[in-house]
Formats: C-alpha cells, structure tokens, sequence
C-alpha cells in the first residue's frame, strides 16, 4: 500500500523547477503577442511535473539497487531523499511510481499531439527517453550526464511548453531555454561534487570523476557565463525583449557561488559539508534566473 513515507522519493521540495520553467515558455508565448490555450497549458504543466516526478522516483529506486546510497553522505541537496535507505520494503513501490507517472507523461504527450500537432513528438520522445534512461545510462557518459538535465528542463520544457500551447516554433523560446539549459546542467554538476567517492564505486562517469574538482569548477563557470551571454544575446538579436534584462540581477550570485566552492576546494575543507550554503544559493539561482526572465517577458507588454 502506497502512504506518506514513500512520497518523499519523488523529492517534493525540488519539483517547484518544473512550474518556472513552464511558466517562462508560456511568458514567451505571451511576449510574443501569442494566445494561450489554457487547457493545452494546463496538461504541458501535468506532463511536465509528471516527468520531473517520474525520474526522481527512478533515481531513487535505482541509486538504493545500486547500494549508492549506502555509500553516500547526503546534504539537503544532494545524495537523495533517504527514503528507501530508511525503509527498504518501500523499494518498489518507488520503482512503481516512476512508472506510473512516466506513463501519465506520456499521456500528456499523446493529447498535446492530438491538439498541437506532430511537431512535438521528437520533444515527447527525447523526454521520455532522458527520464527513463537518466539514472541507469546517462549517468555513465561524462558529458550526457552535464547536459541532460538542462536539456530536459531548457529547451525540451521551454519549447515544449510553448509548441503545447501554440502549435508553433519560436526562436525566442530556443534562445530563451538556454538560460535553464545552462543553469540547470550546473544545478546538478555543483550537486554531483560530494558524491565523487561514492558515484566512483557504482561505476558513474560524471564530469568531477572524470576531470576533477578543480576543472569542474571551471566548467560551471564557463556555463554560468554562456547562459548570461545567451540573455545578452537574445536581446541584442531583439528576439528577447530588453525588460529580459532583469535576469541578468543574478549574475553576481553565479560569481558568489563559483568563488565559495573555490575558495572550499583551496583550503582543503570538506565538500560535504562546507560546500552546502554555496549549493543553496546555486538552487536560488537557477530558480529565480529564469524566473525573473519570465517576468521579463511579461513587461514587455
């Protein structure tokens, strides 16, 4: 019988990226002069939470078969809910609800079909590809494993999103969707570093195993600077309007965060825990960059 405990496998807390990164695909629908079928809206923000849920569910699932998190040192945003390590029986039950709502993705993704048209398939088919395959594949190929979650939460929700609720394509939400590409792929990079020891011993290929803290680090700030210079650019190309310039208020925190890990790794400390307040300032950032990008769009109305 499912109850309370097991829910926390689907990581409730971290679900709120999904409703921004909609709600910037619709904001450009909006700045565009485009109208909003809100139905249409409604199940993009269904399928889309439900996708978010469903590879959190199988990573959980997946990260316990392994005996990953055994081995690994949680932080508040990192090394899982705990859940299954706390009560093992709940196992598959975890598996279950990633496959329940996996399959409630790909039902969103049939109606959108029948309403927007077949423009979107190959959208619904790498998602569901990256939800399903994340854990158990993806995360044994360095660089799939850098830019799967920011493809998953930039271009295929935010132009997702929009071809939902339009039927159309838009350079303006490309552009727009690299934002939380590159803020989202760092999300989860800064995330991976505590766990190098214990990724390492179940065979994970991620970028800090294979090139080092240090060089890490430098990564997520190329990233950093790509997705500013992307906001830049989209207005400089006027496919983004000048008010999406008040994202670009975070910038000095992309720099906070990049010089505290920095500063950490040094002196020598502890990336578990001392790395944990630049890693909550890192989920700030990639929640309220796009967020504010948003906005953005909808002031130039």
């Amino acid at each position: 019988m499912l109850y309370a405990p097991v829910l926390g496998v689907t990581r409730p807390p971290f679900l709120v990226l999904t409703p921004v990164c909609v709600f910037l695909g619709i904001a450009v629908v909006i700045g565009d002069g485009g109208s909003i079928d809100w139905l249409a809206a409604g199940i993009v923000l269904l399928g889309a939470l439900s996708a978010h849920i469903s590879v959190n569910a199988l990573n959980e699932y997946e990260d316990f078969r392994s005996g990953l998190d055994l081995r690994t040192q949680r932080t508040p945003f990192s090394g899982g809910s705990g859940a299954l390590v706390a009560q093992p029986a709940l196992a598959e039950q975890a598996r279950a609800i990633g496959l329940v709502f996996l399959g409630l993705t790909a039902g969103c993704g049939l109606v959108l079909l029948w309403r927007a048209g077949l423009g979107l398939l190959p959208i619904g088919v790498l998602g569901l590809t990256l939800v399903f395959f994340y854990t158990t594949d993806i995360n044994h190929h360095r660089w799939l494993c850098l830019v799967a979650p920011g493809l998953g939460f930039g271009p295929l929700m935010v132009v997702g999103a929009y071809y939902g609720v339009t039927g159309t394509w838009s350079s303006s939400a490309v552009l727009a969707s690299l934002i939380p590409f590159f803020l989202v792929s760092n999300l989860l990079l800064l995330n991976q570093l505590p766990d190098v020891e214990a990724d390492r011993s179940v065979g994970r290929d991620n970028l800090p195993i294979a090139l080092g803290i240090r060089r890490s680090l430098h990564v997520y700030g190329l990233f950093s600077l790509l997705a500013y210079v992307s906001l830049g650019l989209g207005v400089a190309l006027s496919l983004l309007p000048p008010g999406a310039l008040i994202a670009s208020v975070t910038l000095p925190l992309a720099v906070v965060i990049h010089g505290g890990v920095g500063r950490t790794v040094d002196r020598g400390g502890s990336l578990t825990p001392d790395i944990v307040p630049s890693m909550a300032l890192n989920v700030v950032l990639t929640l309220l960059t796009p967020a504010l990008l948003a906005v953005g769009m909808l002031l130039h109305l």
